[in-house]
């Protein structure tokens, strides 16, 4: 897929190489790590201190959101997300490409390539494969950690990518944009725990598992294949789409397979089920389990 299509949306690692080559990579284009892992399972800073892609900063997704709320990874305010990214040596006419070392090859990536879209900025990327694909194609990596020259950027939030709680309980009654939801099967119907939670839905939602959009090797599928998962679930791509999930990260993987397919406009429900969970009253909450216990 061509880089320049669309915005950027995903560029390849040999795209990204070559840039690298060119010495492209200082205040027009910066390489974010936005991996992020249970802290009992890995431990993402100190990998990212081991080895990353020459060049890239550490984007923490722990420090870089509001701390003042009770929900996992919530957006933090525009001051906030400013000077946090400023600090990274991200200005308003910096070309960012954020990529995260998960094994699936993508994972946290498209939260942070939201987050940036969110505070208007278009010119972001996602490295198509992740740090695993640029690893098993042998480009470089190092432990050298890098000092970015602080740049100046100005975020305003756009509130048309973003859904809070209120909209949500709205939309149950008016049905006035589509839901879709990332999470696995097993936690959309209720029939698992979701991480220590009662799993379930929001009542109308559609599930489509974020990894429906990435091949094997871990790389996106093509905007053919994306479109027809779209279409088998019945989600018209020409009307208002709501993406959620457990925390509002794997819900960024539905926009952007929709940006790819040309709706650059779905909206993320930052709080997603885990503030569903606690906020919304029980008949809002469909969960097979329930059903059959009843």
């Amino acid at each position: 897929m061509a880089p320049q299509v669309l915005g950027r949306a995903l560029v390849s690692a040999k795209w990204l190489s070559e840039a690298l080559r060119a010495g492209r990579v200082g205040t027009s284009l910066r390489v974010l790590d936005a991996s992020w892992y249970p802290p009992q399972e890995r431990n993402a800073r100190q990998e990212f201190k081991e080895r990353h892609i020459p060049g890239a900063s550490f984007f923490d997704i722990e420090e870089c959101r509001d701390q003042s709320s009770p929900y996992d990874f919530m957006l933090p305010s525009e001051s906030h997300f400013a000077d946090y990214v400023g600090r990274l040596g991200v200005g308003n006419d910096t070309h960012v490409v954020v990529y995260d070392g998960d094994d699936l090859g993508t994972f946290y990536a498209p939260r942070a390539w939201w987050m940036f879209r969110a505070f208007g900025h278009k010119e972001v990327s996602v490295l198509n494969g992740g740090f695993k694909n640029w690893v098993k194609e042998g480009h470089p990596v190092t432990a050298e950690v890098s000092q970015p020259t602080p740049a100046v950027f100005k975020a305003r939030l756009n509130t048309a990518l973003l859904k809070t709680f209120e909209e949500m309980m709205q939309n149950v009654g008016s049905l006035r944009f589509q839901v879709v939801d990332s999470r696995s099967e097993g936690r959309f119907r209720g029939t698992e725990l979701d991480q220590g939670l009662e799993s379930g839905h929001i009542p109308g939602a559609v599930n489509i598992p974020f990894h429906s959009f990435l091949t094997e090797t871990g790389h996106e599928k093509s905007i053919e294949e994306i479109q027809q998962i779209f279409r088998e679930k019945e989600i018209d791509l020409s009307k208002p789409l709501t993406a959620t999930c457990r925390k509002g990260v794997t819900a960024c993987h539905i926009a952007l397979a929709a940006y790819l397919c040309g709706k650059r406009d779905v909206a993320i429900y930052d709080g997603s089920w885990s503030e569903w969970f606690h906020r919304a009253p029980p008949r809002y909450k469909v969960s097979e389990l329930k059903r059959n216990k009843a």
